[in-house]
């Protein structure tokens, strides 16, 4: 079970226009049980691209990344935690807007 503690999201500037919709940067802290593989002592971030064209919104790209020695981990999430970050992000990139 992943548990989000604090985030950032910043909009992604596309200057040369080339991608459809918006592009969202998140990295959100998270945390999970001592018995979950990817567990570490450090603590470990989800970066996460989320992009949005209209009423469509999906993840692009999301990485594991250990805090501290800021390791990209060899970890895909699984599909209800996949759903989970997709209705968080959802939820929170226009708050990218108002910064």
């Amino acid at each position: 079970v992943m548990e989000f503690t604090t985030y950032t999201v910043e909009k992604i500037r596309d200057a040369f226009g080339i991608v459809e919709g918006e592009r969202y940067e998140f990295i959100i802290d998270f945390e999970v049980d001592e018995e979950d593989e990817l567990f570490t002592p450090q603590g470990l971030l989800l970066r996460v691209i989320f992009a949005v064209n209209g009423d469509k919104k999906k993840i692009i790209k999301h990485e594991i990344i250990e805090r501290g020695t800021n390791q990209v981990l060899e970890f895909d999430l699984e599909d209800d935690e996949l759903e989970e970050t997709l209705a968080f992000c959802g939820e929170h990139y226009p708050e990218a807007e108002q910064q």
